[in-house]
């Protein structure tokens, strides 16, 4: 039982980390939706936004630190 206690405290605090991360990425980089690959659909009462080119950003940038990470603590 603490185990699973322990557990729900990790996710708990990467969920508010990641809530933190997201919060300074958006202070720091406010253009980061017009960014080249962004596709958007504007229709009568909706849009679309669809952040190719920030994904792929996001993608490299977490695999290269989940690397550096994995190498540092082997």
């Amino acid at each position: 039982m603490v185990e699973f206690a322990r557990l729900l405290v990790i996710i708990g605090l990467a969920i508010t980390f990641s809530g933190i991360v997201i919060l300074v990425a958006v202070k720091l980089f406010p253009d980061l939706h017009e960014m080249p690959g962004t596709f958007s659909y504007e229709g009568e009462n909706f849009t679309i936004y669809f952040p190719l080119g920030a994904m792929i950003l996001i993608s490299l940038l977490g695999t290269i630190l989940l690397n550096i990470i994995m190498r540092i603590f082997r």
